[in-house]
Formats: C-alpha cells, sequence, structure tokens
C-alpha cells in the first residue's frame, strides 16, 4: 500500500486531486487512511478525511520537483494546514469544512452559534460564515447613496479574499499566532512551502514576513477562487437549465421569492435583474440592521456577557459614522439549509424561525410575534435604532403554508454535494 500512498499524496502536492476536494466523484477507503473513486453518495468521508487530517498526511511526501502546480494548489494545502496556529490544532478548514457547507461543523461549541479557538477555550462573538460562493463579493465600499457594499467578514472589514485569508492566523481567539513572523516561520519548517512559494512568487519571497505572509494569503485566496467552492449545481440550477423540475411547494416558494408584490426576500437577497438569470447568489452584499435580538441564551451558557451589543458594521475600520451601527454583510443563501445557526450571532437554529421572525414585521398577529424556538416574544433589538423598516416591511403578511414554501425553495439551494445533508437534518429533527 506504500506505493498508493506516495502516489496519491504526490498527486496532491501536484495539485492533480484539488478539484476532487468537492467533486461529484468521490474516494472509499482503499486502505488506512487512503482513499480510492468511489459513487458520489461517500464522498462526504472523503471531505471530512481531508478536512480532518489531510493536510498533515500531504507533508509526509516531499516532491521531487515543483511541490505544486499553482497558487491554489498551494493554498489548498495551506487551507487545511494546522501547523499555522498556535497549538498547531486550528486550520482554515477547521471553521470552514468543505464536508459541511465550509460553516464550523463543530455543534458542541455554543450549539454552533460561536467558534472555538486554537487555544481551546476562546469562544467568538460572531457566527462563522460560509465560506463557498464568497469570491463573488465586491470589495468593500460605500456606494454614493450611503449603502455599504461588499468585503469579506460580517462586517466587511476585509477588501477581498486576500485580506480575509490573512486575518484568523493572527486573531489571538481563532488561530492565536503572535505576528506575521510566527507564521512565516511555521511555513518555513516545511520544505515544500519553501520551495513552492520561490517558484509561484520569486526567490524574494522569503526576504521579509511582509513578503512570504502576503504570499500565503494570495495562495489561499486563489484556492478559495476555484469552481469547487462555487459549483451552481443545487436543485434550483438544475431547474433553470431545465434538469429538474420543482415540486409544488418548492415552485409556490420560488414564485414568492422572486414575487416584487408578497415579500421582501429579493429585495436584498436577489444580485441579478431577472429570477432566471444564472449564477445568482441570493445577496446584494448591503448592509442592513434586520433587527436581529441578542443570543442571551448561548452567552449565559457560556459565560460571556450577555449584556453585550455587536455594533456591527460601524467596527469596520473603514467606518466611523454611527448611523452604520448593528448593520451587517447580506449573507449568500446559497447551502442556507445546511449551514446554520442563523443571523451574525447563531440566534436562531432553524431555518424556519428565520422566515417568521422577518414576517413578523408584516404580520400584527400574536402567533407570529413569538419566537417558535422559545415560545416567547422575539427579543428586543441588539441595536434599536438603525434598522432597515423601509426594506423590511414590504410585502404582505405570510401564512404558514407560504412560509413552509418558501423554506422549501431555500432548500433547492443546497449544491448537489450536501443534499444528504438535508436528509440529516430533516431525520434530526424528526426525532
Amino acid at each position: 500500500m506504500d506505493h498508493i500512498r506516495r502516489h496519491v499524496l504526490s498527486a496532491v502536492r501536484l495539485g492533480k486531486t484539488r478539484s476532487l476536494i468537492i467533486a461529484t466523484v468521490a474516494l472509499t477507503a482503499i486502505g488506512p487512511g487512503l482513499t480510492g473513486f468511489a459513487h458520489a453518495d461517500e464522498q462526504s468521508e472523503f471531505l471530512s478525511h481531508l478536512a480532518g487530517n489531510g493536510a498533515n498526511q500531504v507533508r509526509e511526501i516531499a516532491a521531487a520537483t515543483s511541490p505544486f502546480a499553482d497558487k491554489a494548489a498551494l493554498g489548498e494545502a495551506l487551507y487545511f494546514d494546522t501547523n499555522l496556529s498556535a497549538n498547531r490544532t486550528q486550520a482554515c478548514a477547521t471553521c470552514h469544512e468543505p464536508s459541511q457547507g465550509f460553516r464550523d461543523p463543530r455543534v458542541e461549541n455554543a450549539d454552533g452559534a460561536f467558534s472555538l479557538g486554537d487555544d481551546g477555550k476562546s469562544l467568538g462573538d460572531r457566527n462563522t460564515p460560509m465560506a463557498a460562493y464568497a469570491k463573488f463579493s465586491p470589495k468593500f465600499h460605500v456606494r454614493e447613496d450611503g449603502v455599504a457594499v461588499g468585503g469579506q467578514f460580517w462586517d466587511g472589514r476585509a477588501a477581498d479574499l486576500v485580506e480575509q485569508a490573512g486575518g484568523p492566523p493572527l486573531n489571538p481567539i481563532e488561530m492565536g499566532m503572535a505576528d506575521k513572523a510566527s507564521v512565516v516561520a511555521r511555513l518555513a519548517e516545511d520544505e515544500d512551502y519553501v520551495a513552492g512559494f520561490k517558484a509561484l512568487f520569486g526567490d524574494d519571497v522569503w526576504s521579509d514576513s511582509e513578503t512570504a505572509y502576503d504570499a500565503m494569503t494570495q495562495a489561499i485566496a486563489a484556492f478559495e477562487q476555484g469552481d469547487n467552492f462555487a459549483p451552481f449545481d443545487s436543485k434550483y440550477d438544475r431547474f433553470l437549465r431545465g434538469e429538474y423540475k420543482m415540486t409544488p411547494q418548492e415552485e409556490l416558494g420560488r414564485v414568492l421569492f422572486f414575487s416584487q408584490q408578497f415579500t421582501n426576500c429579493n429585495t436584498c437577497h436577489m444580485l441579478k435583474s431577472s429570477p432566471t438569470a444564472a449564477g445568482e447568489t441570493f445577496t446584494n452584499y448591503e448592509f442592513h440592521n434586520i433587527g436581529v435580538p441578542r443570543n442571551v441564551a448561548i452567552r449565559d451558557d457560556n459565560g460571556k456577557d450577555v449584556e453585550f451589543t455587536d455594533n456591527g458594521l460601524l467596527d469596520n475600520p473603514a467606518i466611523d459614522d454611527p448611523a452604520y451601527r448593528g448593520k451587517y454583510k447580506t449573507p449568500s443563501l446559497r447551502n442556507v439549509a445546511v449551514t446554520g445557526p442563523y443571523m451574525h450571532n447563531g440566534v436562531f437554529a432553524d431555518l424556519e424561525t428565520v422566515v417568521r421572525f422577518y414576517n413578523k414585521y408584516n404580520s400584527r398577529a400574536k402567533a407570529n410575534q413569538t419566537n417558535p424556538e422559545t415560545g416567547e416574544a422575539w427579543g428586543d433589538p441588539e441595536v434599536a435604532d438603525t434598522i432597515s423598516l423601509t426594506e423590511l416591511e414590504q410585502g404582505d403578511a405570510l401564512d404558514t403554508k407560504r412560509i413552509n414554501a418558501i423554506v422549501a425553495f431555500l432548500k433547492t439551494l443546497t449544491d448537489a454535494r450536501y443534499e444528504p445533508l438535508l436528509v440529516q437534518a430533516a431525520t434530526a429533527k424528526a426525532n
């Protein structure tokens, strides 16, 4: 089996299996810790294997020639490399695991609302955003009409994927490295990185820490720019191509979602001008305050300040106007059905709850003013004075039939490789 191990791992180093990370053909076991070709329904085992320990195995083999085929192949290795965290326990994939929709799958920590750091005790204050489809976000900017748009993270503080990739390694409650020089020292431990960086970025790349660190972020961003992060192969995409027929409930949800009369969904969650346009990311990348309440229960359970107020966009160094306080970037709805919990603070566990939360702005019925997860009234907005009421109060009140239809449509936005997760979620909910 050693010759198979060497062949597979060398191929990964050369970038030959990069497309297999989240391809429609996956791998199955051909020996301890190894995989071979199998059917698509077995792909999650391969993805979980790679996300969990693939990077360490990759480093066992030093390619004799160029270690990486291109920057994206180098970025793939970096994405899974736990050695780039202080205690060597956390990688990009830890919080953005490919097998789970590029979200943090560690729901045992704060019910998945917040991510646990490399130190094994620190928790963030915001829910980890999905990394898939992130490449389509424009660079952060404020339009002439005063609306903030784009960037990465909930507050857009990273202009693009390159800048975003440089944040987590240096964040003390995430990967926890002391400084860029410390990260570069870890990179230099790997002879393949040393050779690969020179081959892809020039002989001077190791001349100083800033240059090498920037090269690392560029490589990770190149990996995240790949089509594997945005396959556009959901039931909805197949429907647009005439390859899938919506169920009556899904079709009702689709019509309601794109309606200019009956809902406000597409006000913020539609980028293209036509509801039948290919490549829809289901976000206009604008920043809004929708009145999300504090996640009091989870913060209390984890010994965090329950009175904490997240300033949202105001925490972006490029913003100093209090009028932007409490606003967050509108997230993509791609894979939304398998990437809960929801909102910037993970306050809602169920997708139906999210739709009912929006509905509270257009329905004064007592039943619609109650959070179904708690049986109590919706909590007060974390920030009350900047809520986008103009957008939220568009449309009519929704009855349960229409709410369920919208949820059914949102499920059709799930990438094909994650459709088994929908079945798992439905089974868990039923039990």
